[in-house]
């Protein structure tokens, strides 16, 4: 259902308090709205209301398309359709039509999130071939930013458009957008527009949170962390989060946030959306809290995560806190260290692999091949670069975690599952972790027991009964620290639930 008058009206006395000199020019518009039940429908007349996107690169250039039927160059825009349910809806629609962006390569601007840079009347010349005469269109421009720094490839409706550009901001074709780019200090560089909360009890227990099955929101019928989206009302992130909880979960009250990572991922309107994600300690009973939003609020251990409907991503990230944390754990425990360890590198920190480490988590096999005494010809690197990359991209039960210094990663484990027979009391599936290496120069710093850790828990949370793995006489002694056992010999060595 197109978005009401109401809602445009209320869309449109939020952008004249931001800009009241250009009352005059919209006062007509919200008289229409205030009588005019379809004010989007291009049947409405003599004026109705258009949108357009204003899509901004790194170099501060915003796209133009170039216009058959007019011969104009202009911003991607155009009318709302019946299936559009926001005015920010129909110029993201209008993107992916006429430019062949999808929404998730784009992401609101964090200085306007979503209301509108512009709103421009233009005069439209008589169209015969349409049955419409001479009228006017209101114009919602709407921000976004590219989600990454190259410059997406585009794809045009050849019946319509036959080209586009990139136009510097003191280019761009219409003036009143051009005046507001010219002030609104806007860089194209993204940055996180909503916050959540990762919440442990410091026990191994995370809250996770129920959210109601509607279709309109984000994540509908699965848990979550805690948080929402920026409004314009909040002047930092912390503050996002804190009114976000004060209206869904009153009575959880956090002390100190702590930044842990931005996130990425695809919000209810198909946009990308970056999450600054905090952590938090609570110990309390999520019954008391007096919950106003979703369903219901519970602890939940690792081991029972992959019972959940939840994304991966956040399944990914409460894996390698808990991994994390009982890496901490263990090393706050009274341990002879040798004297000649070296401190462990600023910055180096655990992560879950991207398909951008291929090349990475390749020099990192042939330190360990090198290690049993095989070294490849000059062809292999490629091919285990290529088979990495393919598996980091699209393969669910494919995972590797490493440890990145922000420079290199200084070591990595690698994870897969098969299906296996069914068993009775014990997961649909046997895991195998692999590939398991650290940069020669960072050995006996603990690197590898966090990441084998991280993939063990990642199997163990994907349904994995079984994990299998081959050590070297070297690492024996970390994975029976881990819970390894021999059932035939001295390898393999394998796990088991039960």
């Amino acid at each position: 259902m197109p978005p009401s008058a109401d809602t445009i009206a209320a869309v449109t006395r939020a952008y004249l308090a931001r800009h009241p000199t250009e009352r005059a020019t919209l006062e007509p518009l919200l008289a229409m709205l205030a009588s005019e039940p379809a004010p989007t429908s291009r049947t409405t007349l003599p004026a109705h209301v258009t949108c357009s996107a204003v899509v901004i690169n790194r170099e501060q250039q915003v796209l133009h398309i170039h216009h058959k039927a007019t011969g104009l160059t202009l911003c991607p825009g155009g009318h709302g359709e019946e299936s559009d349910t926001s005015l920010l809806g129909t110029a993201i629609r209008e993107v992916t039509e006429e430019a062949g962006i999808p929404p998730e390569a784009l992401c609101l601007v964090p200085q306007l999130l979503a209301q509108p840079v512009d709103i421009d009347l233009n005069d439209i010349d008589p169209n015969p071939d349409k049955g419409e005469g001479t009228h006017q269109h209101y114009d919602f421009r709407f921000a976004f930013y590219l989600a990454d720094a190259a410059t997406p490839e585009t794809a045009f409706r050849a019946e319509a458009v036959t080209g586009c550009e990139w136009r510097p901001f003191e280019q761009v074709a219409s003036p009143s957008l051009r005046a507001k780019l010219s002030t609104a200090g806007l860089d194209g560089r993204p940055e996180p527009v909503n916050a959540s909360v990762l919440i442990h009890d410091g026990g191994g227990r995370y809250l996770l949170h129920l959210r109601d099955a509607f279709d309109h929101i984000w994540a509908p019928g699965e848990f979550s962390l805690l948080g929402g989206g920026r409004e314009p009302q909040d002047h930092t992130l912390e503050d996002t989060l804190r009114r976000e909880l004060a209206e869904e979960a009153p009575g959880l009250e956090l002390g100190a946030l702590e930044p842990l990572v931005v996130d990425q991922t695809t919000g209810a309107d198909g946009l990308c959306m970056p999450v600054q994600v905090y952590t938090a300690r609570w110990t309390g009973d999520p019954d008391a809290v007096g919950l106003t939003e979703g369903v219901l609020l519970r602890w939940f251990t690792p081991d029972m995560l992959h019972r959940l409907r939840l994304r991966t991503s956040t399944r990914d990230l409460l894996l390698a806190h808990a991994a994390q944390t009982r890496d901490s754990a263990a090393v706050r425990k009274p341990a002879p260290r040798p004297p000649h360890r070296p401190a462990a590198p600023a910055g180096a920190g655990l992560r879950r692999a991207v398909p951008s480490d291929a090349a990475e988590l390749t020099r990192l096999r042939l330190v360990m091949l090198a290690s049993a005494g095989t070294v490849p010809g000059p062809e292999w690197s490629g091919e285990c670069e290529r088979w990495f990359a393919d598996r980091l991209a699209g393969d669910e039960r494919f995972a590797a975690f490493v440890i990145d210094n922000g420079t290199r990663l200084l070591s990595c484990a690698v994870a897969q599952y098969t299906d296996r027979m069914p068993r009775p009391g014990q997961g649909p599936y046997v895991g195998h972790i692999a590939s398991v290496a650290t940069d020669p120069g960072h050995h006996r710093q603990g690197h590898a027991r966090r990441v084998v850790a991280a993939v063990h828990d990642w199997l163990t949370a994907h349904g994995c009964g079984q994990i299998n793995l081959t050590a070297s006489p070297e690492a024996e002694e970390l994975y029976r620290s881990l819970g390894y056992r021999d059932p035939t010999g001295p390898t393999p060595l394998t796990w088991s639930a039960r």
